[in-house]
């Protein structure tokens, strides 16, 4: 399969003296079209390492090739075209524009991309039925729910199918129900659109959802785990009994 996201030898160090090492020499790769989860207790370095491969944060060693380019060696100006070309963003909180709708949201991103305007609205009305809220175009983020701004925050992070999706912690804000239907619209994201998704939780719940999990402990790999042909009830025990080995929360259950 056609390889997406390599990350080799990264390091990523605070602090003069004392230094702090947040991501500590993390190897892994992802494929096209697989759903990677990335868990770990509060400081072991999961946001830092997305934050790494999202281009918002500078390694201090170590290497991440995005489709065959390093970009570890991009200037700004192109790591701002590669950012805003190739990677799609899911944030915990949705970063919609509130004066807009949530048709001009998602199709915000076509324009950046200077997409003929023809092609914008089947796009957008395609995009949205995926995500199940075309019902929710015509409004504004205040009239949505938050799993409905979530759903729109995720179609603006497809629409212009991107090599990586990249979702810190989707669903920390949601209800457990809004959170379970956006999950299940990630799923189809990763099987009809062979969307690659790297998706950082603490959630064992939410992490069952993914193909795969990297199990980050003090900056480092400490556990990686494989669903395979699991039923995800079965792969979310597994995912506890890890979270267990690290000391953390059990409290949440399906």
């Amino acid at each position: 399969m056609e390889q997406i996201l390599k990350v080799e030898g990264l390091c990523r160090d605070y602090g003069r003296g004392t230094v702090t090492h947040a991501v500590d020499h993390v190897d892994f790769s992802v494929e096209k079209g697989e759903f990677v989860g990335i868990m770990g207790p509060s400081g072991s370095g999961k946001t830092t390492l997305l934050n790494c491969i999202s281009t918002i944060d500078t390694p201090t060693a170590g290497h991440i090739w995005v489709e065959g380019q390093d970009i570890t060696t991009l200037k700004q100006k192109e790591l701002s075209r590669f950012r805003r070309e190739r990677l799609g963003f899911v944030f915990q909180d949705c970063n919609l524009l509130d004066t807009l709708t949530a048709y001009e949201n998602i199709a915000l991103a076509l324009t950046i991309r200077k997409t003929p305007v023809r092609q914008v609205d089947p796009l957008v009305k395609e995009t949205a039925q995926l995500l199940e809220i075309t019902e929710c175009l015509n409004k504004y983020p205040y009239q949505m729910s938050g799993g409905q701004q979530q759903r729109t925050a995720a179609a603006r992070a497809i629409i212009t199918q991107p090599a990586l999706i990249l979702a810190d912690e989707p669903t920390g804000a949601l209800d457990s129900k809004s959170a379970r239907l956006l999950l299940e619209r990630f799923e189809v994201m990763n099987q009809l659109r062979q969307a690659t998704i790297l998706m950082v939780t603490h959630d064992a719940f939410t992490a069952s959802y993914c193909h795969r999990i990297l199990v980050l402990r003090d900056g480092a790999v400490f556990a990686q785990l494989e669903r395979g042909n699991q039923d995800r009830r079965d792969f979310f025990r597994r995912i506890i009994d890890v979270v267990t080995e690290l000391g953390g929360d059990q409290s949440n259950v399906l």
